[in-house]
């Protein structure tokens, strides 16, 4: 590479998480620094169509001054026809993608970039595969030993109306109250908390039209804390934030339009206790292969046990998200983190294409 680097910015998609995939692209696009980075932005519209940079900047344009808060529902848009598109991704140096859920946090896009021998910023295609699927990603964790929630899996027809069978099993090894989670997903969309069957009917048949596998999941009472970890063969954790909503659990109003949930960093918790937290953590990167960037989340009991509840391999990248937040407490900087991600992407990169 010479001059500056150029990195493209996809972000967008299909996902219900499309806007807030907006936001963090638009955050990465203002603070990367001007004199190391071209920061070139590729949205992803709702339905599909990849934009060139030229009209992904016009339709921030819109985003800026506050018409929408998304790239448009255009679906007639094929990328392997879209000349334009493939000609400036082939002129990157790296690909950052923060295209949130589905289609762009699953290895779908991470995939992409190894097809064009592009590096890309995170994990790879299989830990973000495992990160994305809740049920592949609490094997992992089992396989490692990780301390986690009581769980089950339910798929296809016996997700979308369990049968009396397994409702009773449920009942008798996870017990109420619990949460009905699509195993495919983020930012709460699709989770419920269930405290008797009917509830747990209702809310299996709102996650099975995210996806045809749901998690059931054991309810952990205590704190919501969260430990980001940075790096590739080498991962650092960072001091620990906490997660104080409002409302009965985190979901998703309550993670981007109610500004009544409490973020704390640090977390208030005995030493020992966020030293186990941070070792979790590690060890769950570890397990799901993860490479760049993860974010990793617990619930610690009153009594100071530990239960791993996801990794996120792709987590929200705005100023105030807790993954940025959480390093510039440890005196990271956004512009410095970018930088940061980068770099591990390239190295990475330059890593694998090694191998015979």
């Amino acid at each position: 590479m010479s001059g500056r680097t150029r990195v493209g910015v996809v972000f967008g998609g299909r996902s219900p998480e499309h806007a807030v995939s907006v936001v963090s692209a638009r955050s990465i696009l203002r603070e990367a620094d001007p004199q190391r980075f071209e920061a070139v932005p590729f949205g992803i519209s709702r339905g599909g169509s990849w934009l060139t940079p030229a009209e992904t900047r016009r339709r921030l344009e819109r985003v800026a001054v506050g018409e929408t808060d998304t790239l448009g529902d255009d679906s007639d848009g094929q990328l392997l026809r879209a000349h334009e598109v493939l000609d400036a991704l082939a002129d990157l140096d790296v690909v950052f993608p923060i295209v949130h859920g589905r289609l762009g946090e699953d290895g779908t896009l991470q995939g992409l970039c190894e097809l064009a021998d592009k590096p890309c910023v995170g994990s790879g295609v299989a830990a973000s595969a495992v990160g994305m699927d809740k049920a592949l990603m609490r094997a992992a964790f089992a396989a490692a030993g990780l301390p986690q929630p009581r769980y089950a899996v339910l798929r296809d027809d016996d997700a979308v109306q369990p049968p009396p069978d397994l409702l009773r099993a449920i009942e008798g090894e996870i017990g109420y109250p619990c949460f009905v989670k699509p195993a495919n997903g983020g930012s709460s969309l699709g989770v419920s908390k269930a405290r008797t069957r009917e509830d747990l009917i209702e809310g299996a048949a709102t996650a099975a039209r995210y996806d045809r596998k749901i998690l059931i999941e054991e309810a952990i009472g205590g704190r919501e804390v969260e430990c980001a970890v940075i790096g590739n063969a080498h991962p650092s954790a960072s001091p620990l934030g906490e997660i104080r909503p409002k409302a009965e659990f985190y979901t998703y109003e309550a993670k981007y339009s109610d500004d009544t949930t409490e973020l704390i960093v640090p977390a208030a918790l005995a030493d020992d206790t966020a030293m186990r937290v941070q070792e979790a953590a590690l060890a769950a990167y570890a397990a799901v292969d993860c490479a760049g960037m993860a974010r990793v989340d617990f619930f610690v009991t009153p009594d100071d046990d530990i239960r791993i509840i996801e990794v996120n391999t792709l987590p929200g990248f705005t100023p105030i998200s807790m993954y940025p937040r959480l390093w510039q407490h440890a005196g990271m900087s956004y512009a410095a983190l970018i930088s940061r991600l980068v770099d591990l992407a390239v190295e990475r990169h330059e890593e694998t294409r090694r191998y015979a």
